[in-house]
């Protein structure tokens, strides 16, 4: 089999449910691997058994067939010379007799057959007829003739031997030079059937190969129950991790004993105390930054109130100063929108960030929506001389939102798209599907690049710092708008490319508590 096949195999066996489960469990791993170690060694020491076995059972038998040949080879030649025979025919009768004497005899020694042939190296002109078997015949070599007939035998040579019903089974043949009265040198052949040793060694590897199946279970079933018992408080502290990671501070595992487990135990419980109070200590510390914030926002609201209203007489009244005093009204007049503005957003993230933000939802049409964003901000558009397109897909892209919230994070998408167009369109597509509502701001301006498409979300991140802002933006626009979209279970993505402008997208489920699906618009299109 190729090595191609072989690996789809194992694919295919790593990838089932069983691989699978050998994969999750470390016991079976270690099971699974020692066992097959184990099994290796078992088929080692089981061929060298079945090889020694097998060596030392032909070795005893060959040297009992060369015994039992030797004497059979020099009782033929004590009769051969002991033959009063004188003629053709009586030296063919003495042959015939001898070879089926032989025959008869060396049965119970295990031989299958005699046979008689003259020898290559006879010098004499008379001669008889050779005595064979056709079915030995073919076992007999002429590297075997031709060691017989060099008179220094006996010889022998393991061959195979085909038996009448056609099965081949193992043999030795053992060959020696005899002289017959008249006809000179013949050699002597007698074949040797070791059927019976081969079923003894058969019967032995079966009873070695049955033996060791119940030894392989067992022992597998004792390192599987070895292994699980070792690996309990492994097990253990992984449950009890997996609960830690879901929040769970005060599980702790049970460590008995000085060895390597129970070290393990023990540093897993000081790793979750400590774990537990730094959680603790920075609960407690995210908690006073909350309440700081908090309560700055509000503190500063009244002395903002305040300030507020003295700003504003200042502001009505600014025709009536002189220059330089008009434009510092002015100029207090925009920074204090945009502490005002400020302050609100820092009072939203306030609310984020202790998860008391919620929703009040309502179903809403997107291209209303849209609608309503665009009118009120159309002066900043017309003020930068940036055209805004609405293209609505459907007559009616509807979800379940809270409007404040939706109205906020298209307010933001539209007012820095109109910031960053650069005197050029500003395009709001708005699509639906079956599962989904989107809204996709995009304008062709300066654009963005891969690490500001990165950060455009996080708190106070400006691509541009110099940059000049129309509006004054206190740099929370975008990341309370992530945090409106991520509490509707929605999407919210960014991308853009220098010189081609910038897309900002929102994704909302039609329907709250339903997962979202794909969107019903591309992020991105290329012109």
């Amino acid at each position: 089999m190729s090595a191609g096949p072989v690996a789809g195999v194992v694919e295919r066996l790593q990838n089932s449910k069983l691989g699978l489960f050998i994969r999750r469990s470390l016991s079976l791993q270690v099971a699974v691997g020692m066992t097959a170690m184990m099994m290796v060694v078992l088929s080692l020491l089981f061929f060298a058994v079945t090889y020694q076995v097998r060596e030392n059972i032909f070795d005893q038998r060959r040297e009992q067939i060369l015994d039992d040949a030797s004497v059979r080879i020099a009782q033929a030649q004590s009769t051969f010379d002991q033959s009063t025979a004188t003629t053709p025919d009586q030296v063919q009768d003495l042959a015939n007799q001898l070879v089926s004497s032989l025959r008869s005899s060396a049965t119970g020694a295990g031989a299958v057959g005699t046979m008689l042939l003259r020898s290559p190296s006879a010098s004499t002109t008379f001669a008889i007829n050779d005595l064979i078997d056709r079915n030995l015949m073919e076992s007999l070599t002429p590297q075997m003739r031709e060691r017989t007939s060099s008179g220094t035998g006996p010889f022998y040579q393991s061959v195979g031997i085909e038996m009448d019903e056609g099965e081949a089974v193992p043999g030795i043949i053992v060959g020696g030079l005899v002289s017959l009265p008249l006809a000179g040198e013949y050699e002597l052949y007698t074949v040797y059937s070791l059927s019976d040793d081969q079923a003894t060694i058969a019967m032995l590897s079966q009873t070695l190969a049955l033996g060791a199946i119940p030894v392989v279970l067992i022992l597998a079933m004792g390192i599987v129950w070895i292994v699980y018992r070792l690996l309990r408080p492994v097990r253990t502290t992984a449950q009890a991790a997996t609960q830690l990671a879901d929040g769970d501070l005060s599980v702790r595992v049970e460590a008995k004993g000085i060895d390597e487990m129970a070290h393990l135990g023990r540093a897993f419980n000081d790793m979750a105390e400590s774990l537990s109070e730094k959680i603790k200590e920075y609960d407690d510390l995210s908690r006073l930054e909350q309440r700081f914030v908090s309560d700055v926002s509000h503190e500063l609201r009244t002395p903002l109130t305040t300030i507020r209203m003295a700003e504003e007489l200042l502001y009505d009244s600014r025709d009536d100063f002189s220059p330089i005093a008009a434009r510092s009204a002015e100029l207090l007049h925009q920074q204090v929108d945009r502490f005002e503005k400020m302050l609100a957003d820092l009072l939203e993230i306030s609310r984020y960030d202790s998860k008391t933000a919620s929703l009040e939802i309502d179903e809403i049409n997107f291209n209303d929506l849209v609608a309503k964003v665009v009118s009120a901000n159309q002066a900043l558009a017309d003020q930068l001389d940036v055209e805004v397109r609405v293209i609505a897909k459907n007559p009616r892209c509807v979800a379940e939102a809270d409007p404040r919230r939706m109205e906020r994070v298209l307010r933001n998408f539209l007012v820095n798209a109109i910031e960053h167009a650069e005197d050029g369109p500003v395009e709001i597509e708005i699509g639906a599907n079956d599962d989904a509502t989107s809204v996709r701001v995009r304008d062709y301006g300066v654009g963005m690049d891969e690490e500001t498409c990165e950060h455009v979300f996080e708190r106070f991140y400006r691509a541009d710092p110099a940059r000049t802002r129309t509006t004054g933006g206190t740099g929370l626009g975008l990341s309370i708008a992530r945090e409106d979209v991520f509490l509707h279970g929605g999407r919210i993505e960014a991308h853009g490319e220098l010189g081609k402008g910038s897309a900002f997208m929102v994704t909302v489920p039609r329907r709250q508590g339903t997962e979202l699906a794909d969107a019903p618009l591309e992020l991105w299109e290329e012109q």
